[in-house]
């Protein structure tokens, strides 16, 4: 199948051609014409085949044959959960949309927001955003939806997360509520998939690789290693290995600052990126890599959605992730469009359990490599795919709720009958009352 066969126009086929594109991806090939057709759809696939051209080509197809939007009025938006996803998505629009007359802009947080304002003025054919940012462009008025006839989720298992289900609520009573909804994303968990099912409606669902999988061209290992010798351990690894280029997952802003330093001090050229850094140093940061000006690029999660880098050849989890399904976005940096890569977990015997869960999570058990002269202390312990799940442990209470159930059972036999309040609030046994004597509950009202 060839893109000329999808039911695009001239002018995108001609952008597309220019790029060195003539077969769609089979996420491409799959969603172009369902949202051609006017369906909601959720598509899963894996990061790097295509999904943000699996949606921007069909919506500039449909836009295009429809009218321009009014002044701060937006015919399509794109909800992305990171300012690098979002800038990516707008650059993707402005590509495959440059023989076409629509107008798109992206606005996020952490730059001015007068030239988003001013660029809203005119109305915009796409919109691509971050929430937090869309909704301080919408309290002043600099953005309204009245004209607003498709709504894409980005990364949507992130998205509909707990960290941004109460943005998207309040972002989806906005809209109106006849529209086209799509949904894409290379995971899915169930509670997810439930959720996303009340935001859809009769949604195609489109999958075309096995959930949760990474790409077969990335070779997954584990090293084993005990936690205060990991940064040791990948120093060897990139100078013996002779790595140009590594993308590196720190837990924490800090821990990525503090390898940072570390790599700098081995004579590694590296830098940081994360939420603390400005719009500016992040963009600066991501441009010195992509450009080969600096070896190694120490990221948190913020960094492992979206990010197109061509040609890179290694990831490193540095540290696991909490949520193994962050595991699949961070490794899906590298092996992308069908490139070979390599992910890297340098595992320590506390992370066990984070590790069993990914193994769980994608049906493989990591291959273990241990380097000579790294051998852990402490030995990582064997997993298994069909371990049952722990059972979680019941959470020993607060020291002061402890103590203010021993203190009543002391005090049942005591003749003491004044109590004290939970937590050590209120007035101790034997102690005054303040407001000179009186009860604080009854003050008279003109003392309130």
């Amino acid at each position: 199948m060839t893109f000329n066969e999808l039911g695009l126009s001239a002018p995108i086929l001609k952008a597309i051609a220019k790029q060195g594109y003539s077969e769609p991806s089979p996420i491409q090939a799959k969603a172009i014409p369902a949202v051609l057709a006017g369906h909601d759809v959720m598509a899963a696939a894996q990061t790097g085949t295509g999904k943000t051209a699996g949606f921007t080509l069909p919506i500039l197809e449909l836009l295009a044959k429809g009218r321009r939007a009014p002044a701060n009025q937006a015919r399509t938006l794109i909800l992305t959960p990171t300012r690098e996803l979002a800038a990516q998505v707008g650059a993707s629009v402005a590509l495959y949309g440059a023989h076409l007359n629509l107008k798109s802009t992206v606005v996020f947080g952490g730059v001015k927001i007068n030239p988003q304002m001013q660029k809203l003025r005119r109305g915009v054919d796409i919109l691509v955003a971050t929430p937090g940012r869309l909704m301080d462009l919408h309290s002043q008025n600099a953005v309204k939806f009245d004209h607003l006839e498709v709504l894409v989720l980005d990364e949507a298992d992130r998205m509909l997360d707990m960290g941004f289900i109460n943005d998207i609520k309040r972002i989806i009573g906005l809209l109106p509520k006849r529209r086209q909804n799509l949904m894409f994303s290379a995971t899915f968990s169930e509670d997810i998939r439930k959720l996303a099912k009340g935001l859809v409606r009769n949604p195609i669902e489109i999958s075309v690789s096995p959930r949760n999988a990474a790409a077969p061209s990335v070779e997954q290992w584990a090293c084993p290693v005990d936690k205060k010798r990991k940064p040791a351990l990948l120093t060897k690894l990139i100078k013996d290995g002779g790595w140009s280029r590594a993308l590196v997952f720190s837990k924490t802003k800090h821990g990525a600052n503090k390898l940072t330093k570390y790599l700098e001090a081995e004579g590694i050229t590296a830098t940081a990126i994360h939420g603390n850094k400005s719009q500016g140093a992040r963009t600066k940061a991501l441009a010195d890599f992509k450009g080969n000006k600096i070896q190694i690029l120490v990221a948190t999660d913020i960094a492992a959605r979206g990010l197109d880098i061509e040609q890179l050849p290694h990831v490193v989890n540095f540290d696991l992730p909490n949520e193994s399904e962050h595991y699949v976005h961070r490794i899906g940096r590298t092996g992308r469009a069908g490139a070979s890569g390599q992910a890297i977990s340098l595992v320590s015997a506390d992370e066990v359990d984070l590790l069993s869960d990914i193994e769980r999570l994608t049906q493989k058990i990591l291959e273990r490599r241990e380097v000579e002269g790294f051998e852990p202390d402490k030995s990582l312990p064997e997993t298994t795919l069909h371990q049952p799940k722990r059972s979680k442990k019941k959470r020993k209470a607060l020291n002061s709720v402890t103590n203010e159930q021993n203190n009543a059972r002391h005090n049942n036999n005591s003749r003491n009958t004044k109590k004290r309040a939970v937590y050590g609030h209120g007035p101790k046994p034997g102690g005054k009352l303040k407001y000179g004597g009186r009860n604080p509950n009854q003050q008279t009202r003109s003392t309130l």
